[in-house]
């Protein structure tokens, strides 16, 4: 049931217009001071650069990972794994059967 007389919902999207933005600016400026504001900008600048070049690094290596577990085992050595968990092997493409020994080795709790 909806109330007749709800108050209305507040967003929470921020939005800065020029005005805001000008205002940032001069705090920025009174509070730090011209000279150490180009410092400051610089530090930000290069702490953004460290955490992209970081997470990228993250991001590729768990990727690379990825494609090397599941390309370091042989087909004759993933069937044998299915057969001993009990996983059906006819029919069933490489990835669906490493998603079915997966989720057979978690139900037996072995991962």
């Amino acid at each position: 049931m909806i109330p007749v007389n709800a108050p209305p919902t507040v967003s929470l999207q921020f939005q800065i217009g020029p005005t805001e933005l000008i205002l940032l600016i001069i705090l920025a400026l009174i509070l730090f001071g011209p000279k150490k504001l180009p410092e400051l900008a610089k530090a930000a600048g290069e702490a953004v650069r460290v955490f992209r070049e970081e997470t990228q690094k993250v991001t590729s290596s768990v990727e690379e990972s990825r494609t090397t577990t599941s390309e370091s085992i042989s087909d004759e050595d993933l069937r044998k794994l299915a057969e001993k968990l009990g996983v059906e092997t006819s029919g069933k493409s490489r990835d669906e059967l490493v998603k079915e020994i997966i989720q057979k080795a978690k139900e037996k709790g072995l991962i």
